[in-house]
């Protein structure tokens, strides 16, 4: 034996030379033996059966055995632990996730095979010399001990999934570690620190603001998640945290994009399927030989996945060059009609896919649910709109700016669940008040790596929508004072962001209804000159003109809005206020869960 790596309550690693193979060795090893021979014999088959698994994530044993009663395992010395690598200035953010997802897609492997860790140190993770991080000790810590020492950590099939969970929570400690460069509540040994964190202490862990390097606010909430005081927020699986350091990585080798995986289900699946009905829609439009623009706009606009796909088509390169040269992004639905036709309609209304596409029973009802709040939404700006504003152009503003929510709970259900978890309250403790969930993007982060808005972006800039559309389709951020609006792209924001915003709070149980409905009046009174009482009237004519999510929602007042000639061929992006000024229309689409009401923006106290 040579020197000690590191050692825990539970563990300890060492360096050895081993004479045989003339090569230093990694001996990692209970901190005691086992009782007696027959809980020696049950350490060995655990520690036997975990070394013949084979993933890069995980370190391969060279050797199970036991010596005077002491097991340990033997792995070669091909690199350097964390706690070697670990320095004053902690360890970049892209590193560290990078690091992470190897070593968790390896304890998901382990996981799904029935084996667990159960003491997940610095020491015990090395980084090879391939830069591969993987997990040295799988079944060395003795069950019994830490069953001993940790609330329903027992024995038994029962334990299996306290264990991994227990290994999860392990992952981000030593994230949070390894970007703050010291250990979490003061404590290297890991498992004495999750000793101290809720269910079995009263410490909570969340990163502290000032660390040497920065750490972009979408790895903090996904840090922050892996060690929530709340068990219940915490990730419930290595599969989930790996895929979210994932997601937020390609998010950042993208600049800021969504990742690639959403726009190849979009390019693959579309956007959204028709909805229910969409077969009688479109063999409607297909019998049409002539009709109004704006009569086929109107049925278009019923079927959000029919609004998506005409913009996605008159939007694209080609068309945009030929037709609409130097007048930007086409942005109504009437405009698109124009300039495809009839035919082009047919084909469109034909080419989506049928409702609910991919989804299974459960995640389609959460998306029609999505879907009725969004129409919603966009039906109440039309009724809060300043005079002179395109009803269309209102109503597609408001759709886009929940295009990121509606793609979420259609390509990605079962993240649009978790997210919608997290972002409810939990039950306080001890009889106190309630504990709030995380916010909508905090969750999000949490979950997919990347926000929702960036994710509706991308697949904006996908269909062609310029950088003033893209601003547009952005709410105002609810720490954003709203004061003025400047131009009338400001306006139509606005007026959606402040629709939007009443129907998140028009979620919330009966008696927070109307305060929270008169403070987003009071936020937009500036600007749309909102009073309170107006806007309880326009939410209840809002809820009262939704009936089947799947079903209505086309753009009130179409019958008064002009006519297509040529004169009027840019109307996509123009809006007939009383100064006559230019604005941008917006285009298509949809909505996500009931998001928190707008509130004060809470920066998490850096702990003791």
């Amino acid at each position: 034996m040579r020197h000690l790596l590191g050692r825990s309550a539970y563990t300890m690693a060492w360096t050895v030379f081993d004479p045989g193979s003339q090569e230093e060795r990694v001996l990692v090893l209970p901190r005691s033996q086992p009782a007696d021979a027959a809980g020696l014999e049950r350490w060995l088959q655990a520690a036997r059966k975990a070394s013949r698994l084979n993933h890069p994530g995980l370190a391969p044993a060279l050797e199970i055995d036991a010596h005077e009663r002491w097991p340990y395992a033997a792995y070669a010395r091909s690199g350097v632990t964390l706690a070697e690598r670990l320095t004053r200035e902690g360890v970049p953010a892209v590193d560290v996730a990078r690091w992470m997802t190897q070593a968790l897609e390896g304890l998901a492997f382990a996981h799904e095979a029935g084996i667990a860790h159960r003491d997940l140190q610095l020491h015990l993770l090395c980084l090879s010399e391939t830069d591969q991080l993987q997990v040295m000790g799988l079944e060395v810590a003795i069950p019994e001990r830490i069953a001993a020492a940790t609330p329903g950590g027992g024995l038994g099939l029962q334990a299996q999934g306290h264990a991994a969970s227990r290994d999860v929570l392990s992952m981000g400690l030593v994230m949070h570690q390894l970007l703050a460069a010291e250990p979490a509540l003061g404590e290297a040994d890991i498992g004495r620190c999750i000793e101290r964190m809720p269910p079995a202490g009263r410490d909570f862990v969340r990163l502290p603001w000032a660390i040497p390097r920065p750490v972009p606010e979408a790895l903090r909430a996904i840090v922050n998640r892996a060690t929530d005081r709340q068990e219940r927020q915490r990730y419930q699986s290595a599969r989930t945290l790996a895929r979210a350091l994932q997601g937020w990585l390609d998010n950042a080798a993208q600049g800021g994009d969504a990742h690639d995986l959403l726009l190849e289900r979009v390019r693959q699946i579309g956007a959204l399927p028709a909805m229910k009905g969409g077969a009688v829609r479109a063999a409607r439009l297909a019998s049409l030989e002539t009709g109004h623009t704006s009569e086929l706009a109107e049925l278009a606009l019923k079927d959000l996945a029919l609004a998506f796909e005409l913009l996605r088509q008159v939007n694209t390169a080609q068309v945009r060059g030929a037709q609409v040269a130097g007048n930007g992004p086409v942005l109504t639905v009437r405009r698109a009609i124009a300039m495809i036709g009839l035919d082009g309609l047919r084909r469109a209304a034909t080419g989506l896919r049928p409702w609910p596409g991919p989804l299974n029973d459960s995640a389609a009802a959460e998306l029609a649910q999505c879907i009725l709040r969004v129409k919603r939404a966009a039906q109440l700006a039309q009724q809060l709109r300043p005079a002179g504003y395109d009803a269309e152009v209102v109503y597609l503003v408001t759709l886009m700016q929940n295009l990121g929510r509606l793609l979420v709970h259609y390509h990605f259900p079962d993240e649009a669940q978790q997210i919608h978890r997290l972002m409810q309250p939990a039950p306080g403790r001890d009889g106190g008040p309630d504990e709030p969930g995380m916010p909508e993007d905090v969750a999000a982060f949490a979950v997919l790596g990347v926000d929702i808005e960036s994710m509706g972006a991308a697949v904006a800039r996908y269909w062609g929508m310029d950088d003033a559309v893209l601003h547009m389709i952005r709410r105002v951020p609810v720490q954003t004072p709203v004061r003025h609006g400047d131009s009338d792209d400001d306006i139509l924001r606005t007026v959606a962001s402040a629709a939007n915003e009443a129907v998140d709070a028009m979620a919330l149980p009966a008696r927070q209804l109307a305060p929270a409905l008169d403070r987003v009046a009071q936020r937009y009174a500036r600007v749309l000159h909102l009073q309170p009482r107006e806007l309880h009237e326009a939410a209840q004519a809002a809820m009262r003109g939704q009936g089947d999510p799947m079903d209505g929602g086309g753009v009130e007042g179409l019958d008064d809005a002009p006519a297509d000639t040529a004169a009027q061929a840019d109307d996509a992006r123009t809006t007939q206020g009383e100064d006559g000024g230019a604005a941008l229309e917006a285009a298509a689409a949809g909505g996500f869960m009931a998001a928190q009401p707008p509130q004060a923006p809470e920066r998490p106290a850096q702990p003791a």
